[in-house]
């Protein structure tokens, strides 16, 4: 809700909000910033809904029984979801020379593709407006300490989409990027039909050829513009033996097979994942018309997003924290193999995003666990995540830490974080990397800042 809020003020509009994390005195900050910029804030007791001439605009997990959504009813209120929204300023976007509309689909690595395109697109003078889940650190300033959007003047509006709720339906993009489809929040048969009509609205598709079911919906597309690590058919390639993993950064040797061109790509941010997520930005910006060479030197200087895979620090005795979004099996997957590819024991903090996700897609992230640690690795369960609100919490993280020893790897069960911060810090040895895992928590980040600080 943060970057679209920006958005909208950006665009002249007047902006007022509530948020029951600011009412539990969560992030004070980030609600002292946004009342900085002009957004008034109320308390979520239905004061702020004053007029039938208003627009409430909820995200999904505000229930029907929340003061503003009841006020807003009463008055007579119009009412859009986050996603009705988004997609109306998306489609809306101005026709302008050079413009486009890209928006960015797939199961994960929506948000930092995105924030790479914007980069891209910024660093090429396409001075786009750019819509993301999460801050970009290239956009970070003193005047903008969150910066998830960017206001941008130049009729390019880049954007993630969201398969998971279905409102990926909504949005008519100029170019359409697939990075992968897997499941997640809906059956494989749903997501094909979405995937597969994302790309047919569009006049580009990028695709991803390494993701079979992506490649899959390859003919679903009108034009495509394709890219892979390894499939030797993609138009956007890597050489073959060319990529370099260090713990902190990834290069590689790109080869554009329409013009036998070859490009020396060298990344901020570390794993393979995050090379695929480079190379579909770069084939987002090559069919919104950015040569791939300028795409390539504006990688360079891209810093990542805020919770992707975030140093938070290493303390004296070698031991480093790591701030991370991952909370599905995917995103989990792609962390612990970068984590896995070098040397040291990773003990990986997991809260779940809450108690709904835990029993859709809990076997799931248990496995990928149990597949990816070592005899020598640790997962620490707190309970999941839970604002408030009616959901059922019969099911908690007990069961995830059972199915994880199930399959021969190492957990534990504690139930608030800190004292999961305790026993981290009891059982942390020089050479271990500290991953803090989970979503729909701002507070994680001062988390894992704390967690350094215990081993300071």
């Amino acid at each position: 809700m943060l970057p679209l809020a920006l958005i909208l003020r950006g665009m002249g509009a007047q902006v007022a909000g509530s948020d029951r994390s600011r009412d539990q005195g969560r992030t004070p900050e980030k609600f002292a910033w946004l009342e900085s910029l002009g957004l008034t804030l109320f308390p979520q007791d239905g004061s702020g809904i004053t007029s039938a001439e208003q627009v409430l605009v909820a995200s999904a997990a505000v229930e029907d029984s929340v003061p503003e959504v009841v006020r807003a009813k009463a008055l007579g209120c119009a009412r859009m979801s986050r996603a009705e929204l988004l997609s109306t300023l998306f489609n809306a976007a101005a026709e302008r020379k050079n413009g486009a509309r890209i928006a960015i689909g797939g199961t994960s690595g929506k948000s930092t593709v995105t924030g790479m395109t914007g980069w891209i697109l910024t660093e090429a003078g396409r001075d786009p407006t750019i819509m993301n889940g999460a801050v970009m650190k290239n956009f970070v300033a003193p005047d903008a300490p969150f910066a998830s959007a960017r206001v941008g003047a130049g009729g390019i509006f880049v954007s993630e989409v969201d398969e998971s709720d279905g409102s990926i339906a909504l949005y008519n993009p100029t170019v359409a990027v697939l990075g992968n489809v897997s499941l997640d929040h809906k059956s494989l048969e749903e997501l094909r039909q979405l995937f597969g009509d994302f790309l047919a609205r569009a006049q580009v598709a990028a695709i991803n050829l390494d993701d079979a079911e992506t490649a899959a919906l390859a003919p679903r597309a009108r034009s495509l513009v394709t890219y892979a690590i390894a499939h030797p058919q993609a138009q956007i390639g890597v050489v073959e033996g060319s990529i370099d993993e260090q713990p902190t950064s990834l290069s590689a040797t790109l080869v554009d097979r329409r013009s036998g061109a070859t490009h020396a790509l060298a990344l901020q941010v570390p794993g393979r994942h995050n090379l695929a997520n480079g190379l579909a930005a770069l084939a987002a910006a090559d069919a919104a018309g950015v040569p791939l060479a300028q795409g390539v030197a504006a990688l360079a200087s891209f810093t990542g997003l805020a919770r992707r895979f975030d140093i938070v620090g290493t303390s004296p005795s070698d031991i480093t924290v790591i701030d991370d979004f991952g909370h599905n099996p995917d995103k989990v997957a792609a962390t612990l193999k970068t984590l896995k590819a070098h040397e040291g024991r990773v003990l990986a903090f997991f809260q779940p995003h809450g108690y709904g996700p835990l029993r859709q897609m809990g076997a799931e992230l248990a496995g990928t666990f149990a597949r990816l640690l070592g005899a020598e690795d640790e997962v620490i369960l707190c309970d999941p995540v839970y604002f408030g609100g009616t959901v059922d919490r019969s099911q908690g993280s007990q069961r995830i830490v059972d199915l994880i020893r199930a399959g021969g790897a190492k957990a534990s069960y504690i139930p608030t974080r800190e004292a999961c911060a305790d026993y981290l810090a009891s059982i942390a040895r020089p050479g271990d990397r500290i991953v803090i895992l989970g979503a729909r928590d701002d507070t994680l980040t001062d988390f894992a800042q704390k967690t350094l600080q215990r081993l300071i």
